[in-house]
């Protein structure tokens, strides 16, 4: 009842036929488009909590993010196929499905229940996007532009959305505000267009292999980068959050002022290097702040804005059926997710585990070089030691270690000293374990290049 009066309060509004009825659904599609997009990151700053919660390792949390890309890499062009014959409908079976199993992970008790959940997650969001580009088309001769800016928007502003949300709210509400977008545009919208006609033609290999390489170089920009300020140097969500929000804005800016500037392959070549720099920056940060992401994030940002829809474009002027083809681009992208996951997570788990333990060794000898008294050193190595026990495999931090001890009165100078030390050391020791990660992923990034020669000088693949 109720979604029927907010559709009847839509058609007033916006009478169906009206310019303003075309925006609106212009608008909701887009949105969705790109809350499903922004799920592949949303849940990147909520991972530290999720890990905490169901008291896992960074391996198996990684899955919250695998299996939610994978199946959406999966699905991608078998709903894109079956979303030709009646797009509309498709489009809102999708946002139904991706509700509600928004909701079972908002419910989720256990890990397995949550990945199980962002598995039928993807399946709603693969139709649902599936079903977005026929939709655009009806509605906009921009339709292409919209489509792809929407998903890279989706894809850059999910982490920090999802870090506010984590923080002010709870992990679990980054799936509660999904659900009545989905379900009341569905509800009020009532899309229909004409059934898709065509030959899809062949996929272009080249765009879209670019857009794997590129793609599993920006997971450690959104997975590595957001790990690193939470576990690895101790800030909120909230603050992770604003510490990347400079990647989004750049992204977002130059997709929008860059977007026809220049050759679809100049601009993607363009966009790799920056990708690609960014992340040789981050992988040779000199200290642990946030201030030294700056200027990799706004590079990564503007290869992102640059890259990723202009290799959309290129790969749907590819045959007559673009419906078909974007299911080609959304395939590519998020396959690029899984495997920057998955080359990228054993690198990254077996370096922390490497400088955890160089970490220990220094830190051991600043505290016995240290001026404080005897019996406080020997307090302090005790609940350092606990601590360090209570970390299993992640950053541990230092400071309930430093609280459970209470110094002498001539000693409290040179203890908070000290406990300034030990911080900055166990920091710069998070930020080397990112060290071959960021630079691995940069090199994936700069693969994208190979094919893009290729592709610039006119070879195509036999």
């Amino acid at each position: 009842m109720r979604l029927a009066r907010y559709n009847h309060l839509v058609n007033a509004l916006a009478p169906p036929g009206s310019p303003a009825h075309a925006r609106l659904r212009q608008a909701v599609i887009a949105v969705t488009v790109a809350i499903v997009l922004a799920d592949s990151s949303v849940v990147i700053l909520a991972l530290p909590d999720i890990l905490t919660r169901f008291d896992v390792e960074v391996a198996q949390v990684a899955w919250v993010l695998t299996a939610y890309n994978l199946v959406l890499a999966l699905l991608a062009i078998p709903a894109a196929m079956i979303s030709r014959r009646a797009p509309g409908a498709i489009w809102a079976v999708g946002a139904v499905v991706f509700g509600g199993a928004s909701v079972a992970c908002a419910l989720a008790g256990s890990l397995e229940v949550l990945i199980a959940a962002r598995c039928v997650q993807a399946v709603g969001g693969a139709f649902l996007v599936a079903g977005a580009r026929p939709l655009l088309d009806t509605l906009t001769p921009r339709a292409g532009r919209m489509w792809a800016v929407a998903g890279v928007a989706g894809l850059a502003v999910g982490p920090a959305v999802g870090g506010a949300l984590t923080q002010l709210i709870s992990w679990q509400s980054i799936f509660v505000v999904q659900v009545p977008v989905m379900l009341v545009g569905a509800a009020a919208l009532g899309l229909r267009t004409r059934r898709e006609t065509g030959t899809p033609g062949r996929p272009h290999v080249l765009a879209n292999l670019s857009l794997v390489l590129i793609s599993a170089g920006l997971t450690a920009a959104l997975f590595l980068v957001v790990l690193l300020m939470i576990n690895g140097w101790g800030m909120r969500p909230l603050a992770a959050a604003v510490g990347v929000t400079l990647m989004p804005i750049a992204a977002i800016l130059s997709a929008r002022i860059a977007g026809h500037v220049g050759s679809d392959w100049a601009r993607a070549m363009a966009g790799a290097v920056g990708v690609g720099g960014g992340l040789v920056a981050l992988g040779l940060m000199p200290g642990a702040s946030v201030w030294w992401t700056a200027l990799p994030q706004l590079l990564i940002g503007l290869g992102l804005g640059l890259a990723i829809p202009a290799l959309t474009d290129a790969a749907l002027t590819e045959g007559r059926d673009q419906v078909v083809h974007a299911g080609w681009t959304i395939a590519a992208r998020h396959l690029g997710v899984v495997l920057g996951i998955l080359l990228l997570t054993p690198i990254f788990v077996a370096d922390l585990d490497r400088q955890q333990d160089r970490a220990l060794n220094a830190v051991t000898g600043i505290v016995l070089d240290s001026s404080i008294a005897p019996e406080t050193k020997i307090a302090l190595a005790r609940e350092g030691e606990a601590v360090i026990a209570a970390a299993d495999g992640r950053v541990p931090d230092v400071a309930p270690a430093f609280d459970a001890v209470t110094p002498r009165e001539d000693d409290r100078s040179a203890f908070r000293d000290l406990q300034a030390v030990v911080t900055d050391r166990v920091a710069r020791a998070a930020t080397a374990s990112v060290t071959r990660s960021f630079l691995a992923a940069a090199a994936l990034a700069l693969l994208a290049l190979l094919p893009l020669g290729r592709a610039r000088l006119g070879v195509r693949p036999r």
